[in-house]
């Protein structure tokens, strides 16, 4: 190779070296600002949930927002504590949890099921295990303990998972696998807890027949 082509050769080296270095700090940045937006949401939705619970309203975290705190899900001993939203649409799920339309409240008999963004509010799933505990605070001041009962990785078409069992229990929805370089694929991976025994729960259901686990990409 003549000396004009190995500096040609050189140059597209770098400049390829460079094209790959943008590339990164750019994808870098856009998942800083997800999580950094995902976090700022939390303060003003928890500031939402906290006028509810005083004044015994719902309140939207912002003015133009289309959803609003249902529940406050947290892991003791750890540092997990999230307001989960209503709704499970890519909005929603931007700012927080989402609960799924159609199932029960958290907190509420039946199978309640939220979903969440395996890189912001929901990594935490991918470190529980069997026997774990969870707590639902609810809109009325009350607090459901859980158990962990499993994990799975399922089709995001699933409908199992959203059928009620006829216990009270928390099915956790997140995208598969956690490091995968694109959300939205076509897995899902499902925590199950169900309620400890003596904890309080409302009688009625609020469930409907299992449908596709059709919440948006987590």
């Amino acid at each position: 190779m003549t000396p004009g082509w190995r500096h040609a050769a050189r140059l597209l080296h770098h400049a390829a070296a460079a094209s790959l270095l943008a590339a990164a700090a750019w994808h870098g940045c856009r998942a800083g600002w997800i999580e950094v937006k995902a976090h700022l949401a939390q303060h003003l939705v928890r500031r939402a949930w906290r006028a509810a619970q005083a004044g015994g309203e719902t309140a939207r975290p912002w003015r133009w927002a289309d959803t609003r705190p249902v529940a406050r899900l947290s892991v003791p001993g750890r540092d997990v504590d999230v307001i989960v939203l209503a709704g499970a649409s890519g909005r929603t799920l931007a700012f927080g949890p989402g609960h799924v339309a159609g199932t029960p409240l958290p907190g509420a008999r039946g199978n309640s099921v939220i979903a969440g963004h395996r890189d912001t509010h929901f990594a935490f799933l991918r470190g529980l295990r069997r026997g774990d505990a969870l707590a639902v605070q609810r809109a009325d001041g009350d607090t459901v303990e859980y158990r962990v009962a499993g994990t799975a990785v399922v089709d995001r078409l699933a409908t199992e998972v959203m059928a009620d069992a006829g216990d009270t229990r928390l099915t956790l929805v997140t995208c598969y696998p956690f490091d995968a370089l694109r959300s939205g694929g076509p897995l899902r991976y499902v925590v199950t807890a169900v309620r400890e025994p003596g904890t309080r729960a409302d009688e009625g259901r609020q469930s409907r027949p299992a449908r596709r686990l059709r919440t948006s990409s987590a």
